[in-house]
This record gives C-alpha cells, structure tokens and sequence, in this order.
C-alpha cells in the first residue's frame, strides 16, 4: 500500500462536524481538536457518553450539539467525519453533499494518515474472530501489529501511537464501508454475506454492495480473500482486479485443482499460494468447533500469509486460540446441562451456524431487538435440533409467528426468567444456547452486556 500524503494542512483550521459520539465518535472529535481544527460534534442523545470525557472534549475547544442535528450546525463546515452508528443517507448529510461538503466515515478519515499496510476483514459474521486471528498469526510470525477498527480501537486512534507498526490489521463493518472513498487495504477479506442490518439498508441487496465495497480501491498488487462458497460474494467477485485468494470446503470446491486458495477439509487447511506454492495447516488440535469457524481459520490464514505471516506462526495460533467471549463460549456445565453464551450472534445466519456447531439437543434462546432478518430460515434446524424456544425482546413476537408452532415455545421478559425458563426445561445433555439473533439495545447497551447478564443468571441458584 503506497504512503498518503498526510491532511495536516486540510485539518488545521477547517470547520469539522463530527456526527455521533461513541466510542469512534470520541476518538475523532480528539483528533480533528489536536491537529488544529476547529470541531463540532453533534448527537441525537442528550448525554451519549460520560460527562468526564464530554468534559476532556471541551478542554480541547470543541463545541458539543446535543439532542439532534439542527440545522444551522451544518452552515459553514468543511468537512462531515461520520461514526458507524449515523445513517450516511440522513437528509442533512444528502443536502451537505449537494452543496459541495464532504462527508467521510472515521475509518475514512484515518485511512489518509495510514502508511502501514491495511489488512481489512469484513462479513456478516465472524468478522472479529478471523481479525483477531489475523493478528495474532502476524505477531506470531514476528511481526509489530495493530488490531482494531471496528473492534477495539478505531483506527483513528491509532494514527497518533508513537509505536510503529508492520501491518495495521482492522475488522470493517458495511457502515464504515459505506462511507468510504481512498480506502485501500492491501489485503481485504470477505467473508460471507447474509441477511443482517436490513432495518438500515433498503433491501438485502443494498447490502451486499455495501460488503462488495472493501474491494472497490484495491489493484493488482493487492489481495482479495473471499468465500468462494457463497453464491452472493461468487457474483461481485468475477472482475476484481486484485490478486484472489478464494477460500472454500473440499466438498463444494468448483475452482481448478491447484488454483490459488484455501481448501478446507477435516483435520487441516490445504493453501496454494499466489506463487504455486502449497502450505498445510492442520486443525488436529484445535478447539474452535464448527464449519464457519474452519472458514474463518482459512481466511485469517490465506489473509496472513498475504501480509508476510510464516507457516510456523500462523499454525501455533490455529493450535492455541480458544475464541472469543460471547461467540460459542461454554460459561457452564450444571447438573448434566451445558450452557453456551452466543450472544454476539445478532443475525439469523449466526444462529444457524450455532446450531450446527452442536449435536446435542438445545434448549435456544432467541430475541432482541429485530434487525429485519427472515427468522424462517431457522424452521428445518428448530425441528430437528431444538427442544424448547425461550423468546425475550422486542422481536418475540415476529420469532414467535415465524417459529413458535414448531416446539414448545415460552415467552420470558428478560434474562433472568430465560435462564430459570430454560433450567427448568432443559434435560441431562442438552445445551442451553442464548444466540438471539437479534441485536442487544432493547435491553443492552451491548451484545457483551447481554452476555455477561447470562453468564450471571447461569451461576445463580435456582
């Protein structure tokens, strides 16, 4: 990835709204406020974040609009840096970009400071799995690594570290991709692409172009990695200019034998290079179970190598890593029964490759806040795979005239009568699964929060 010229001149002085205060939010109004700029940031909430840091951002000189995006804010700015959470295609910004604004995404923004090379992982699900994987396979092969993005911390706040870095490894999500323009990772992975997020796009297709966009910059010194096995990503790949790495199941494989990629069998992962040469890395000992966790193993690798990752390094990640809190994870065994926190699962595929990652019989817990997704696509795993469905949430309702014929189906109003719902149902063996399909803001501030409620009712006596 060939260096940008940094924006230090663009910056200083410039009017620059920020709209939305998370977490990415923060770390852009810091930013824009240390370069010279004079900044503005705008929330529908009144209070979004803790006055500490709403205080530290008044120290810098930036002014804080709050409860809306009146108006007048947008007189006289420069430039509109937008967070994940804001909507790109909001009136305000669509009548800016008319008169001439740019409005750009925090990842947008950080990308024209960034000279290291970008690895950039995108999907439905399992983004921040293979990102974690990604870096942690870089840094076992010796190299200095920044994980963050989309998870952890933004890669706005990563530009001002004093430490340097060989690659920047970043999890990117369809909002960000949406507001992008120069990004240009030298490796971009797509993973998969399923219905999700359909209460912010216009249809699935929308969508999917969205996901497509991590490949829109990149050239031939670059590298795709893609799902060769999903017919979507299958569709927006056929003229990518990029190098592709396709990554696929030994048994759905529809590419030449020794064609560049990653053949996913069993036990291990047969890769073929760029160059023609062949790699192996075995899956004997590790514990990520299910078939999307052996793609997502395939892509961190194929995206690794691509980077300058070593065989060696990248198979003593796949041997040690146990996953990641709130995907899959086992919080408890009680009285023969096993409970597994999915709460990351905020879509109807996740919960589909959740279910198949089990054999035993589960007692499932579903519900959120709804995200527009086709709960009948669970009806042939609910019938032969699960014995009771606990609903909670805002979106009980539509799971329950999608699903509620199928099995025995109890409606609770929060995570404390799941867990006791679900004790009380479950037999020796089972698995108590909480994968909601569903986003968490209804009840949560987080899908970790969640999480961690249902981890705290598991332990409690019933």
């Amino acid at each position: 990835m060939e260096p940008i010229k940094p924006m230090e001149p663009v910056l200083k002085g410039k009017h620059i709204l920020i709209m939305g205060l998370g977490r990415s939010g923060l770390t852009a109004a810091r930013f824009a406020a240390g370069r010279g700029a004079h900044v503005t940031v705008t929330d529908a909430a009144r209070a979004p974040i803790a006055g500490p840091a709403m205080d530290d951002l008044r120290a810098l000189g930036v002014e804080l609009a709050l409860g809306g995006h009146p108006e007048s804010i947008f007189a006289h700015t420069d430039l509109i840096v937008l967070s994940p959470g804001v909507p790109h295609t909001l009136a305000p910004l669509e009548r800016a970009r008319r008169q001439g604004i740019a409005v750009v995404g925090e990842m947008e923004l950080a990308a024209r400071f960034i000279t290291a090379p970008v690895v950039a992982v995108t999907g439905t699900n399992g983004k921040t799995t293979t990102t974690e994987l990604v870096g942690q396979m870089l840094a076992a092969s010796g190299q200095r690594v920044f994980v963050g993005g989309n998870i952890g911390t933004p890669l706005i706040g990563f530009v001002d570290r004093p430490v340097p870095v060989d690659t920047v490894v970043a999890e990117v999500s369809s909002f960000q991709l949406d507001t992008m323009e120069r990004f240009k990772p030298a490796v971009a992975v797509l993973l998969n692409i399923t219905e999700d997020h359909l209460d912010r796009y216009a249809d699935f297709e929308a969508y999917a172009a969205s996901k497509a966009r991590i490949f829109m910059n990149q050239t031939r010194t670059d590298t795709a990695v893609f799902n060769a096995g999903d017919p979507r990503i299958q569709a927006l790949v056929q003229t990518l200019p990029a190098v592709s790495l396709p990554f696929f199941h030994d048994d759905g494989a529809t590419l030449t034998k020794g064609h560049p990629g990653a053949r996913i069998q069993a036990d291990r992962i047969r890769i073929v290079n760029a160059a023609g040469q062949s790699e192996e890395i075995s899956l004997a000992r590790s514990t990520l179970c299910g078939g999307h966790n052996r793609e997502n193993i395939a892509a961190a690798a194929l995206a690794a190598l691509a980077a300058g990752a070593t065989r060696t390094g990248i198979q003593a990640v796949v041997d040690r890593f146990t996953g990641l809190s709130h995907r899959l994870e086992t919080v408890a065994t009680v009285a023969g029964v096993t409970y597994v926190d999915d709460s990351k699962a905020t879509n109807v595929d996740a919960v589909v490759r959740a279910i198949d990652a089990f054999e035993a019989p589960l007692v499932l817990i579903l519900g959120g806040r709804d995200k527009g997704g086709d709960y009948r696509v669970l009806t042939d795993r609910i019938c032969g795979r699960v014995r009771h469905l606990i609903l909670m949430g805002e979106a009980a309702d539509r799971i329950e005239q999608a699903l509620g014929s199928l099995v025995p189906t109890h409606r609770v109003a929060d995570m404390a009568q799941a867990v006791a719902r679900a004790k009380a149902s479950a037999e020796v063996g089972d698995v108590v699964l909480l994968s909601p399909a569903c986003a968490s803001f209804d009840m949560y501030d987080s899908y970790t929060q969640r999480g961690e409620d249902f981890r705290k009712r598991v332990g409690e006596r019933t």
